[in-house]
């Protein structure tokens, strides 16, 4: 049985107009961790400029303007394979083609509570899933988001609150270790 793919979603929290540094470190941050654990890396409502039309074409960009991920190679590593995405905001849900939606949350509902094992038990099982991420100090809308999400993953299990930049190499980690154990 074919196993399924995990994404890394990262949602646009900062501003809808202008793109900031904020998404660019995030995307140069997402790449490499998105290749080491075997995953597709996408963007939800992300102010990319006109005159950037296609996924290479942006990161080729980003790689022009960062050193994280050895200048960016990693990411352009992971377009060129055909493994990152753009989307607009997801006003009516997220593309069904990136599996079920798993909201990253340190206050999951508790009947959408998913652990690593759960996660990873499904990517076994043939399930595809989008790990989405809310960027920025606000994180991801209660209102908007969380009702979109299948699951809600506590990567912590303890409610606590992390840095995205930190909850998006641990989450893929912790699920990737989970499905190639035993």
């Amino acid at each position: 049985m074919p196993q399924g793919r995990m994404t890394i979603g990262l949602y646009n929290s900062y501003d809808p107009v202008k793109f900031h540094e904020a998404h660019r470190r995030a995307l140069a941050r997402a790449g490499p961790v998105a290749l080491a654990f075997d995953a597709n890396l996408a963007t939800f409502g992300f102010p990319y400029a006109k005159d950037l039309q296609t996924p290479l074409e942006i990161v080729r960009w980003v790689s022009g303007t960062t050193s994280i991920g050895e200048d960016g190679k990693y990411l352009v590593e992971l377009a060129e394979a055909g493994r990152f995405q753009t989307f607009g905001f997801p006003r009516k849900g997220f593309p069904p083609q990136l599996g079920d939606i798993v909201v990253t949350t340190n206050r999951p509902d508790p009947t959408r509570a998913a652990g690593p094992q759960l996660l990873a038990g499904l990517l076994k099982r043939g399930h595809s899933l989008c790990l989405v991420f809310g960027l920025g100090p606000r994180g991801l809308d209660d209102r908007e988001v969380y009702p979109l999400g299948r699951y809600h993953f506590d990567l912590t299990g303890k409610g606590l609150s992390l840095e995205t930049a930190t909850a998006v190499g641990a989450a893929p980690a912790l699920i990737w270790a989970h499905r190639h154990s035993e």
